[in-house]
């Protein structure tokens, strides 16, 4: 056994050597748009400053913001009031101008730098470096250096760092910092990972700084960002200028714009009406005319002549017909993609008429028929895989290879509404250049949800759309980002909330290079005339819950070195424990002895209570699948129907040697063809594995060809503990934490594939052994409120098991309440009719007279 002091070592080693995980997002500073006492101050050596010799330089990457303010960046000052120096930033047309100064005397670098060149990327560079040595300064910012020489600098700096606002400065800008570094004969990385608080930590997590009036940037990473809302008494419609960075909102009479990279916008009338009937107001803007395009795909008597494509003049505010071409059913929940340099629109699929489409349709905006009218042609010539009939799919246009994606959706294979709808997770690309269509993959058992419009591919790698429960009055968007390859994906950021009632309703997501963020607008309906417009914003790289979270845990660890050094003397109190523990007991007299029994029972109880009450590290599977990771999240929307299948299947025979690859394979993909089980076992695994690491107390191994479950007194399974109670005679208290977890509902009622029935079926037998005996138990005790609490259990397992319904019956009459004894009648006669297709034939009265 491991001695206490070796335990002792261990911890000193885990709480004081292991650094924490690093993310660099970055700190933004509120500029002198705001009150100078809320403006941004950022120490960099708030207690103890270091000395350098010869060399030291401060370098970092910075982003500018909209705002246009003009300002002082940082100050860098020694213990001489000659060595004061301070960076200025400053616009001048095209460039933006840093000067670096020496306080109260002179100007010692200018450098202009192209500003679309250096923002290009958000992110640019900036280095200060002072070479005491030979009395030099540079500044390099982006691509561009300067060097001064004659700079008067002592052999030894004490550099106090100052960022935003400080005693010398209060006039900043908008800015944001990342990836600091001071350097020298002493070097110091502080990557601003931080999520909240004041304090400022190095690399390897020690506190050097400062900061007042934080902005942290990896909050902007999780939390989407409510930008600004318009609303639309009459139907309405949105599109997006990329080039331009504008998201338009548009009805009949107004336009709308917002610019989402200064945060502008603008409420214009248009000069007349819009000459075509709104109703699903699809659009698509052509920056190459500045013309904000409208459609109508089809349109229902007695609107069916009107125009079907309009176009409106941004310059000129006014509305044009430009087609007359309806197609023969409408579409709604299609897909599309514009064409820039082509001037070609094309959509996809969508639903109308009680069919689903999976046809493509284009248009070109320089292309007309002889009435010079544009027209919807149908893409035809289309080879290889077939792309089943849906709606709710999203497309993405991938310039690299030429080559549309579209993922998922709702639908079936025969395009017929009446035959049923089925969720789809697939992916296609079509590949222009020979119009060949490649189905890449297919997840299986993922849950009812579909992609809102407007796939974002950034890279030929991955793809990220946002997803929802379309079939859920109050939903929530969640981004996801996919593996084009295999299908691999994480869900990225918080939730956006959306009222999914009518089928008007829809959203959107774009991405945004200048400013490194996506952009979602969310169109919201409740009688299909009226909307509102919400457009949200979330910092790019998006960070999943696991990692926020870890990021925050480093403003706690003051807390955790705390909680170290109460570890260690837990530690001693442990080992002294043990040693007193050797020692031989006195004999308790019988009064003690009754006592020790009252406090045990009473512990016990509150264990219970405990773990009842426990929301952390925590599986639920008797009722609704239920997961609750070491913060006390619900993370239960992470696990698909698939990953629910595989966590049980290893959990299940867990309590055996584990459950084999072979037989894994075959009872979650039986019907797919042996060269891509491994594929698909291979993603469940990895991403079951992935979800596990937010919880502790429960790790998934391979060992010796079998998967399973190491866990730990930490981990807590309510099918788990329900077993164990079984397996022990169930005594009071136990029996109320029984009834508790049997109470939340049918076990597994998540998973209906027969392959689990026989699963099913083995507990469900364990259970109704015990429910029936503690039922009667009850009963005979007179505790008429745990018989109904059983009775109802029981009726999970079987809804027509006469015997429940007699003891339920009885109880409510015993305890006055004869209403719900007949409502539970005629719940249980509902139940007979539809299992037996017969009347139930005893009255009422036989079970209270």
């Amino acid at each position: 056994m491991m001695s206490v002091y070796k335990i002792y070592i261990f911890l000193l080693t885990y709480f004081f050597l292991f650094p924490v995980s690093s993310y660099s997002y970055g700190l933004r500073f509120k500029g002198s748009n705001y009150s100078i006492d809320k403006r941004t101050s950022y120490r960099v050596f708030d207690k103890k400053v270091p000395v350098y010799n010869d060399y030291f330089d401060v370098q970092f990457d910075m982003a500018l913001y909209p705002a246009v303010e003009i300002g002082y960046i940082v100050d860098i000052r020694g213990d001489y009031n000659e060595q004061a120096f301070n960076l200025f930033f400053d616009i001048r047309g095209e460039d933006v101008l840093f000067r670096l100064n020496q306080e109260g005397k002179s100007v010692l670098i200018a450098l202009p730098v192209n500003k679309e060149d250096m923002t290009k990327n958000h992110w640019f560079k900036v280095k200060i470096a002072f070479d005491l040595k030979h009395n030099e300064v540079t500044l390099k910012i982006h691509n561009r250096e300067k060097t001064r020489s004659g700079v008067y600098l002592s052999n030894s700096f004490k550099p106090s760092i100052v960022f935003g606002r400080s005693e010398h400065i209060i006039d900043i800008p908008s800015f944001a910092i990342n990836s600091l570094s001071v350097n020298g004969d002493k070097k110091y990385i502080f990557p601003l990972n931080e999520a909240e608080g004041e304090s400022v930590y190095d690399s390897v997590g020690k506190s050097y700084g400062k900061v007042e009036n934080p902005e942290w940037l990896i909050n902007e990473a999780f939390h989407w960002k409510k930008e600004y809302i318009f609303s639309s008494s009459s139907e309405a419609g949105s599109c997006y200028d990329e080039n331009n960075s504008i998201i338009y909102y548009f009805n009949r009479d107004s336009i709308f714009s917002y610019n989402i990279e200064n945060g502008s916008y603008e409420v214009k009338k248009t000069n007349g009406s819009c000459p075509m009937k709104l109703f699903l107001a699809s659009g698509f803007f052509d920056s190459v005319n500045e013309k904000l395009y409208v459609y109508e795909v089809y349109h229902e008597p007695p609107y069916d002549n009107n125009p079907s494509i309009v176009s409106l003049d941004l310059k000129t505010l006014e509305w044009k017909i430009e087609g007359m071409h309806h197609l023969d059913m409408q579409l709604h929940h299609h897909d599309s993609y514009y064409d820039v340099q082509n001037g070609s629109y094309t959509i996809f699929g969508g639903f109308g008429n009680m069919y689903y489409s999976n046809r493509f349709y284009n248009l070109r905006t320089g292309v007309r028929d002889s009435s010079l009218n544009l027209k919807w042609n149908e893409i035809t010539g289309l080879s290889g895989d077939r792309i089943c009939p849906r709606y709710f799919s999203s497309v993405g246009y991938s310039p690299e290879n030429n080559s549309i994606y579209i993922f998922g959706g709702m639908g079936n294979e025969t395009g017929e509404h009446i035959v049923g709808k089925r969720y789809l997770h697939d992916l296609y690309r079509v590949n222009l250049k020979d119009n060949q269509i490649n189905k890449l993959w297919e997840l299986n058992g993922e849950p009812n949800i579909v992609p809102a419009h407007g796939m974002t591919i950034l890279a030929d790698s991955v793809f990220y759309v946002l997803q929802y429960r379309e079939s859920v009055s109050r939903s929530h968007l969640h981004l996801y980002k996919f593996s084009i390859n295999d299908g691999i994906y994480n869900v990225l950021g918080d939730s956006i909330p959306i009222i999914s009632d009518k089928i008007r309703t829809n959203a959107h997501l774009y991405y945004n290079e200048r400013r490194k963020r996506f952009f979602a607008t969310v169109q919201e309906t409740l009688d299909d005339i009226s909307s509102t417009f919400t457009i949200y914003s979330l910092l790019y790289p998006p960070v999943s819950y696991s990692t926020y979270e870890k990021v925050k845990s480093r403003n706690n660890l003051p807390y955790t070195l705390i909680g170290g050094a109460l570890g260690i003397v837990c530690v001693f109190g442990l080992g002294y424990i043990i040693r007193n523990k050797r020692k031989p007991k006195k004999y308790l007299n019988e009064e003690s002895c009754i006592d020790e029994l009252k406090s045990s029972k009473s512990v016990v109880k509150k264990e219970i209570e405990e773990k009842e009450a426990r929301r952390t590290n925590a599986v639920y599977i008797f009722g609704n699948f239920t997961v609750y990771d070491n913060k006390g999240r619900d993370i239960s929307y992470m696990f698909s129907l698939q990953i629910k299948q595989c966590f049980f299947l290893i959990l299940y025979y867990s309590s055996f040697e584990g459950i084999s690859s072979k037989e894994l394979s075959d009872r979650l993909w039986p019907d797919k063809p042996k060269d891509k089980v491994k594929n698909s076992r291979g993603v469940a695994l990895n991403h079951l594995r992935s979800l596990l690491n937010e919880l502790d107390g429960i790790m998934l191994v391979y060992e010796k060809g079998f998967f399973r479950f190491v866990l730990s007194d930490t981990f807590y399974c309510d099918y788990l503990r329900c077993m164990e109670l079984i397996s022990n005679k169930l005594e009071n208290p136990f029996r109320e934490e029984f009834i508790k977890i049997i109470s939340r509902g049918k076990f597994m009622t998540f998973l209906d594939n027969p392959l689990f029935d026989h699963f099913k079926d083995d507990v469900e037998c364990k259970l109704e052994v015990v429910i029936l005996e503690q039922m009667r138990s009850a009963f005979n005790n007179n505790d008429y409120h745990m018989t109904i609490n059983f009775a109802k259990s029981e009726f999970n397992i079987d809804p027509i098991n006469e015997e429940a319904l007699s003891c339920c019956i009885k109880s409510y009459f015993n305890l006055k309440r004869e209403n719900l004894a007949i409502v539970e009648y005629q719940r249980f006669m509902a139940e007979y009719l539809k299992g037996t297709g017969e009347e139930y034939p005893r009255p009422f009265t036989d079970f209270w007279c």
